[in-house]
């Protein structure tokens, strides 16, 4: 059964790092694409990154580049999205979820990689908190 499940958050102080990791795809992993998306209160869920079945492509949000690193453990069926310089706006809900060409019809790509709706497995997601 495919569920993921996040782990790795926390509070931390602006400025501060954390790893965020997602594991539970079993047997889909490796030949999966990975988004990360968090969502604050009262705002709609947005993109953070997301990372090729490969590794080979990786793709972010403008807010999050140069700070945020998504990368995956083939052999840990785990994917992984290092938050560093953090800031107070970067507080939220962070989700982890499985890319599926079945369901968009469309395959992985830049333009395809922040669609929400082409994504079918999320987890429950780990709080990530911030302050100033």
């Amino acid at each position: 059964q495919v569920q993921p499940v996040e782990s790795g958050g926390g509070l931390v102080q602006a400025g501060g790092s954390l790893r965020l990791s997602c594991a539970g795809l079993g047997r889909t992993f490796s030949s999966v694409a990975m988004g990360w998306f968090r969502q604050a209160p009262g705002k709609e869920r947005e993109f953070v990154a997301a990372i090729s079945w490969n590794g080979d492509s990786t793709y972010y949000a403008d807010s999050v580049k140069g700070r945020f690193t998504i990368s995956r453990d083939s052999a840990k069926s785990t994917v992984y999205l290092q938050v560093s310089s953090l800031n107070p706006d970067d507080t939220a809900l962070y989700f982890c979820a499985r890319y599926s060409a079945y369901v968009s019809g469309r395959s992985f790509s830049s333009s395809t990689a922040p669609l929400l709706s082409y994504y079918d497995y999320w987890g429950q997601g780990t709080q990530v908190t911030v302050s100033s």
